[in-house]
Order: structure tokens, then sequence, then C-alpha cells
């Protein structure tokens, strides 16, 4: 039987990973990142950890995807809430990705958050992958991610982006993970855990970090095996 190659990609939380998967190698790999492959019964998990921002993870994707022609990728992490219904360590599933700092507007026509060559400024998921994961857990939250290169911690920012953008929660890694997949023809799957609320900022995130990020990895890792 062939097992899915699939690609994990994580910004900083990797305590989680280590704590959850007990029997990983180390593997080479470019400087600034790092590399662990995991094999489980019905899966080879490829994990790089890239770092904060759009850029690293775009970076870390395409590796990926050149490197080990990975089926898959799956982009799991904790985020920002932008709702008072993303509370502290709410599970979501991501249906679609808004990129709110791209903006060409005043030389093309596009709105604000809106890629050159999409139609809208909404950038959707693999629907086939996020049906398997609500299959496996109807109880996640579909949720539109805002994505920038910004730590958002301010309430009334985070109204606003839910304002402008219909936005549920918000990190600094999906737009460029998403784009970089779209490219390259293979699937993305994301799934978060919110670790700051409405009202909560950089002390609530790190307060929270092991927590929403353990508790997101069992979702993601149930989930993978179940693909």
């Amino acid at each position: 039987m062939n097992k899915t190659k699939v690609g994990l990609l994580v910004a900083i939380e990797m305590d989680s990973i280590f704590d959850y998967y007990t029997d990983i190698e180390q593997l080479d790999c470019p400087e600034g990142f790092q590399l662990y492959h995991c094999q489980k019964p019905q899966s080879d998990i490829y994990i790089i950890r890239t770092g904060m921002g759009e850029i690293a993870a775009a970076s870390g994707t395409q590796y990926l995807i050149t490197k080990y022609d990975v089926d898959i990728i799956v982009n799991f992490g904790v985020v920002g809430g932008l709702t008072p219904e993303m509370k502290r360590c709410k599970l979501c599933v991501v249906e679609r990705v808004v990129h709110y700092r791209y903006d060409c507007s005043e030389f093309l026509d596009l709105e604000v958050g809106q890629v050159e060559g999409l139609d809208s400024i909404f950038m959707p998921t693999d629907n086939l992958l996020l049906q398997k994961a609500l299959a496996k857990r109807p109880d996640l939250f579909k949720a539109t991610c805002c994505s920038a290169d910004k730590f958002v911690s301010k309430e009334e920012d985070k109204r606003e982006m839910h304002l402008l953008f219909e936005g549920d929660i918000c990190d600094m890694e999906a737009s460029g993970v998403l784009l970089t997949c779209k490219a390259n023809g293979v699937p993305c799957l994301m799934l978060k855990a919110v670790s700051d609320g409405l009202d909560g900022g950089a002390d609530e995130f790190f307060v929270e970090l092991y927590n929403a990020s353990i508790e997101c990895l069992k979702v993601t890792d149930s989930i993978i095996e179940a693909l």
C-alpha cells in the first residue's frame, strides 16, 4: 500500500510536535528551517518548522513540494480570534484565506486583499480535504482566515478585520502557504486553534500557545490518518 506523503508545516509550535510525535528523525534541510520525518501507518509525514511570516511559510511549503513531492500540505498552528465566538482553544478548519495586506488597488482594478489572477478577495482551500476533515470532526468551525505579516493584538484592529474582510481568525502564514500550494497544484488543508481571543493579545498568546497547539495537533493527526 502506498502511503500518503504529507507535508506538515508549522511556524513555531514545535513543543507540541516533540511531545506528540515521540518517534521522529531529524533530516538535513536548508539553514533557517527545522525538518523532521515521522512514519505513521497510513502516511509519511515531513514536518517543517519555518518560523513566522508569509515568506518563510511560502519558502517552506515550496521546499516540501520540490524536495519530497508531497501529496498534500497540511498547515497547523495557533491563531488570533477576530470575533467573540473565537475563544481560546477554539478549533477551526480554514475554508478560505484573505491576504488582507495585499493591495494593488491604486493601479489595478482589484479590491484590497484581492490577489492578481483571482476573482475575489477570498482564496479557498481544497474543498475535498475540507469535507474529509469535517467528516472526521464535524465540530470544527469553518473559518475565514485573514493572513499577513503582522501580529494583531489590539481588539479594535481585530474587530476592523472582521468588518472589512469577514475574518474569523488571523495568522501570519496562511496566505503564503495557500498561494504556493495553488501555484504547484497541491491540495492544502489548514487546521488552527485560537490562542488569543478578541480581547486577548501577546500575553494571552504566550500563555495559551502550548495548550492550543497540542489540541490542534491531536485533531490534525487524527484527520491525516483518516485521509
